[in-house]
């Protein structure tokens, strides 16, 4: 038995605190990350084989699980205030003046403005028992078991009070914000704009499963009640939370005057760009508790605080070219190269210009004098044209007709802002096509996951999804985590992905809006991939789910010559391009059927799966090429339309008849 196997649940669970403690609010990790993941295994287990150990303070309880309907409100006995907000000294001044005239010798503390979403946190004898959103500063919203996805959060404290309500600020780091947005792209989900909206959309999240993944954080500014406990000032109410386990905001020095309080809010904002998370402000505070209580507030806000807020800050720089780089998933983003300027505690030589609709707004052109900003203080983007300083010499920017990356050709779809690259072997989207290729709705590849394909692409084992199929066992074998056994296992499940049906094919190969759904109907429409890249955007548009716009895009995408190139690599791999569960056959074989209007006894979906499974086709619009048009009450332009054609009309009776349904 080692030694973790000695350890009782509550020695276990302690330790484990204590190490989350020192790794994730004090950063000061005295362990390894695998001999904590030893320890969390270690608990797991234990609590696996008696659920009843199971508590609500166990640190297992982080990884989120529970969906909830909605978020029930909370009552917040100690209103969560806002704070008035001042722009300069002098106003900090005469905040200052105001406050002597109230108190004597008022002493101040300065603490960071985090930018993030407020919360209120409630312990009841030390263990944590109630989350919740500031909602209006009355009444919030409960998200219990999303603050506990939150690491620094303690669940149980190390000293057992009463009652202890604190509030903190939410917040989303840097290096989890990249991440997140990073996710967003591969996933084609819109990025989020900054780490104040990624958090608050965080932690709404009904399935607490995806907060757990955010990797949010939260700094604690404010005991709001406390029972078993009393404070002078709020320096030591700090120190104390501090001592329970908690996540603080730091508070470097008390100070006697407000010119000291204010000059430290200056040099927060000035250090601010070397902060791993956004702040966008200092808040100075009265530090005597018996003095704010005599202060007093008003309905909205306390009158022993302020929040400065520091300026936006904007710096000229020339624009000296506009470069475009290719993401993931084929999108053209245009991006500035500009003399260097500090901006927010960092050099800035480059910043994103977003796209083509962007620069146009804008009116930027290549060699402007332009004002440059941190969006969030993280990443930098021109916001305005100095118009009064050009002198004629600056050049239009026109996105490129073909990939810098690959020279596939580029397009930009009717109601979309993004250029996109069109080529199936771009470089600069290999990993995610090859990701995507290798799915479980795709040609479900087991053990391809993302860090094996990552693997395979720095070896140059790959370089595209047609490789896969080269593969030998012993071009696998002693790669990172791939003994004999796991390569074999992984050639197994390549070539056994060759007979998957062309369905499936036709989502792998990841033509743009061509899903699962429209990849099952486009297989049962043509039968074979072949068939498929010889139709044209009419005849593609006719089958169901599919529509004019995935027409195009299904056309377009063969007619690239790189993709040409990976379909028949495919062939000669003898990767399957049949529709092998096609049916037909029946009495509507090789029929086209439009329905329109309300049917009878039959919805919409089960005429459509009947015809389907006597063979014939269902598509969305009437056109010549249309067979048959099934009208019920209230049909409209659809039957107008067959009419004008001559299309034979029939009602819900006729069609159960030709398929021997009724006499």
């Amino acid at each position: 038995m080692n030694d973790i196997e000695k350890l009782d649940i509550n020695e276990l669970r302690e330790l484990i605190n204590y190490h989350s403690r020192k790794y994730y609010t004090e950063d000061d990790p005295e362990i390894s990350d695998f001999e904590y993941d030893a320890l969390m295994r270690r608990l797991k287990a234990l609590e696996a084989a008696d659920p009843s150990l199971v508590t609500p303070d166990s640190p297992t309880q982080r990884v989120g699980g529970a969906v909830l309907e909605g978020f029930e409100s909370v009552t917040h006995e100690t209103p969560m205030q806002s704070l008035n907000d001042i722009f300069s000294r002098d106003e900090a001044i005469e905040f200052g003046r105001k406050t002597a005239e109230a108190v004597e010798r008022p002493e101040y503390v300065t603490e960071l403005k985090i930018d993030g979403l407020s919360v209120s946190l409630e312990y009841r004898d030390g263990v944590f028992f109630r989350g919740s959103t500031r909602g209006d500063g009355f009444v919030g919203e409960d998200v219990t078991e999303n603050l506990k996805t939150i690491r620094s959060i303690p669940l149980r404290l190390s000293e057992s009070l009463p009652y202890l309500e604190v509030r903190g600020e939410v917040f989303m780091p840097h290096k989890s914000f990249l991440r997140l947005n990073e996710i967003q792209e591969e996933r084609e989900q819109r990025p989020f704009k900054n780490p104040r909206n990624a958090a608050a959309g965080s932690l709404r999240q009904l399935d607490s499963r995806i907060a757990a993944e955010r990797g949010l954080d939260i700094f604690v500014f404010n005991v709001q009640r406390v029972e078993g406990r009393a404070f002078a000032t709020h320096s030591e109410s700090i120190a104390y939370l501090a001592e329970l386990g908690f996540k603080t905001i730091p508070i470097k020095k008390v100070f006697t005057t407000i010119e000291d309080a204010f000059a430290e809010a200056e040099r927060i904002g000035e250090s601010r760009g070397g902060l791993d998370f956004d702040i966008d402000g200092a808040v100075i505070k009265v530090n005597s508790l018996a003095q704010r209580e005599a202060l007093g507030s008003t309905a909205k806000c306390p009158r022993w605080a302020v929040a400065y807020k520091f300026p936006a800050e904007r710096k000229r720089s020339k624009l000296l070219d506009i470069t475009v780089q290719v993401g993931r998933t084929g999108v053209l983003t245009p991006n500035a190269v500009l003399e260097p300027v500090r901006l927010a505690g960092t050099t800035v030589s480059r910043a994103t210009l977003h796209n083509e609709d962007y620069i146009r707004e804008k009116d930027i052109k290549i060699g402007d004098t332009v004002l440059v900003q941190k969006a969030g203080d993280i990443i930098p983007e021109v916001v305005e044209v100095v118009k009064e300083l050009r002198t004629g010499a600056e050049r239009e920017f026109v996105m490129p007709r073909r990939c810098p990356v690959c020279g596939a050709e580029t397009v930009r779809e009717e109601g979309e802002a993004a250029v996109r690259c069109t080529g199936g072997e771009c470089p600069a989207q290999l990993a995610r096509n090859i990701i995507h290729y290798t799915g479980r709705d795709a040609m479900d590849i087991e053990g391809l996951g993302p860090a094996a394909v990552g693997r395979l692409l720095d070896e140059g084992l790959i370089s595209s999804v047609a490789d896969l199929y080269s593969l030998k066992a012993e071009n696998l074998e002693g790669l990172e985590k791939m003994g004999k056994k796991s390569a074999a296992n992984l050639i197994a499940a390549i070539e056994k992905s060759k007979e998957k049906d062309l369905a499936n094919l036709l989502f792998a190969l990841g033509i743009r809006h061509v899903g699962s759904r429209a990849g099952q109907r486009l297989a049962q429409r043509f039968g074979s991939l072949d068939a498929l890249m010889a139709a044209s955007v009419e005849e593609i548009a006719l089958v169901q789910d599919v529509g004019e716009i995935t027409a195009e895009s299904i056309v377009r995408f063969f007619a690239q010559e790189q993709n040409r190139d990976i379909v028949d690599k495919l062939r000669a791999a003898g990767v399957n391009f049949l529709c092998r569960e096609r049916k037909g056959g029946g009495p509507l074989d090789g029929l086209t059927f439009v329905l329109t209007g309300t049917l009878p006894s039959l919805r919409r979906a089960e005429a459509a799966k009947l015809i389907e499974d006597n063979g014939g086709t269902v598509a969305s619009s009437v056109s010549k090429k249309t067979s048959c048009v099934v009208a019920g009450d209230e049909a409209g332009s659809k039957l107008d339309k067959a009419l004008a054609l001559g299309v034979e009309v029939i009602d819900e009776a006729e069609l159960l008849r030709r398929i021997g349904e009724r006499e």
